[in-house]
């Protein structure tokens, strides 16, 4: 059986009830004030699932190592949730939590047991795919003087990340979009790309900064993923998402999914959508923003920004970068590189001995226009996924969702 209706936050208690007759949400696109959730009794016929009781979780990643996958999920260090190489299920963040505001980010430790009750770290796919720096090809001279130049393609590790959110495959798309569905695909992305075996869990405990539900792009995850995991107390509910996905189940011991544990994984996912309390005044702002570009709040703004670029080395969608030749002491071989850059600097919009955009009124104005409106240009849609990451990150705490509400409150 299946249905679909709106959901206000007041409905939740609506939902609940309906959790504990064994429904369970497989797919939700959310708006600011109403979101749509199509839930059923039962798992859908074509999705091979089961469930993983807690401690058995190392069968997981030995079944990911076995195939020759390196384990790659969270881990604290630094004071951080950061992705990095696992050992063992010892490394995941058991108990952790993360507590997100304006301009805040902290670990808190518990005694719990769960691996995933946090909503996310600085770091999204983002790092893995589009490499902070890299060497996209060398000149060489030879001894008779002339050069040759090679392309440098990376030969990356097939590598299984643990843990992906919801919003972090939505702009994973954004991202392939970018780099691999042009006339000249990147070659580096697309070689670590089709390495990428991921496994996503539903998010239950979203931060404060958190607004993927007002993009539709969360807390529930509905594709791009080979696995995805929800996460109860006594273990995970497990369901396979490609063929990839199915190959790792057939390796796991796994048990039925009851309609007790179905209902249990419903529940924490509405409640995680309802617990959400900032959102962004409409999914398409382009005209909105591109009708305001002498708006007096870019002023107020860029009196609080300090253009460090925090925000878009932690946007999992931001994609500029800039490319430079480093040559050899001695001149017989020179390497060019890529590296992320920052739309907030100065050089990004240097050209000819003119800098475009000279101030920072016109940086803050640039990248929220482009992701907010030009994005909808160049890729169908908005270039936010609501991951509040910007926001956590920000050494002054500025709020996207604020600002453009700023706006559009008081439209030129």
């Amino acid at each position: 059986m299946e249905c679909c209706f709106p959901v206000l936050p007041a409905l939740h208690r609506l939902f609940t009830w309906l959790a504990g007759l064994g429904f369970v949400p497989i797919y939700s696109m959310t708006d600011p004030t109403w979101a749509v959730y199509i839930i059923t009794d039962q798992m859908p016929d074509d999705v091979t699932s089961g469930f993983l009781p807690g401690q058995d979780f190392a069968q997981l990643l030995a079944a990911l190592t076995g195939q020759g996958y390196r384990c790659v999920g969270p881990t604290v260090r630094d004071g951080a949730l950061v992705y990095d190489t696992l050992q063992g299920v010892r490394d995941l963040p058991a108990g952790v939590h993360i507590q997100q505001s304006p301009g805040s980010y902290r670990v808190e430790f518990s005694q719990g047991k769960r691996l995933f009750g946090w909503a996310n770290g600085p770091q999204a796919l983002k790092p893995l795919l589009f490499a902070p720096r890299e060497v996209l090809w060398q000149a060489q001279r030879t001894a008779g003087g002339e050069l040759h130049f090679s392309q440098e393609i990376p030969e990356p590790l097939p590598t299984a990340v643990i843990g992906v959110r919801a919003c972090d495959l939505a702009a994973l798309e954004l991202q392939d979009r970018h780099f691999l569905e042009t006339d000249v695909p990147d070659a580096g992305y697309g070689a670590r790309r089709r390495q990428l075996f991921l496994v996503a869990v539903n998010c239950t405990r979203p931060a404060e900064t958190c607004f993927c539900a007002s993009t539709g792009d969360g807390p529930a995850v509905s594709r791009g993923y080979d696995l995805v995991l929800d996460e109860l107390d006594e273990g995970f509910i497990i369901r396979s998402g490609s063929t990839s996905g199915d190959g790792i189940l057939d390796l796991l011991t796994l048990q039925p999914v009851s309609p007790q544990q179905l209902g249990a994984a419903t529940d924490a996912t509405v409640r995680a959508a309802a617990m959400q309390g900032r959102q962004l005044p409409g999914r398409n702002l382009r005209d909105l923003l591109f009708g305001n570009l002498d708006h007096p709040h870019w002023e107020v703004v860029a009196a609080r920004c300090l253009s460090c670029g925090n925000c878009t080395s932690v946007c999992p969608t931001c994609f500029c970068y800039r490319e430079l030749d480093q040559p050899a002491l001695g001149g017989e071989s020179s390497r060019h590189y890529r590296e992320w850059d920052s739309c907030f600097t100065q050089g990004h919009s240097y050209i000819h001995g003119f800098t475009v955009r000279p101030d920072t009124r016109l940086r803050y104005r640039q990248w929220l226009t482009h992701k907010l409106g030009g994005w909808h240009d160049q890729y169908g849609r908005s270039g936010c996924v609501g991951c509040g990451r910007c926001i956590a990150w920000c050494p002054v705490g500025i709020d996207i969702t604020e600002e453009v509400g700023a706006i559009a409150a008081s439209p030129a």
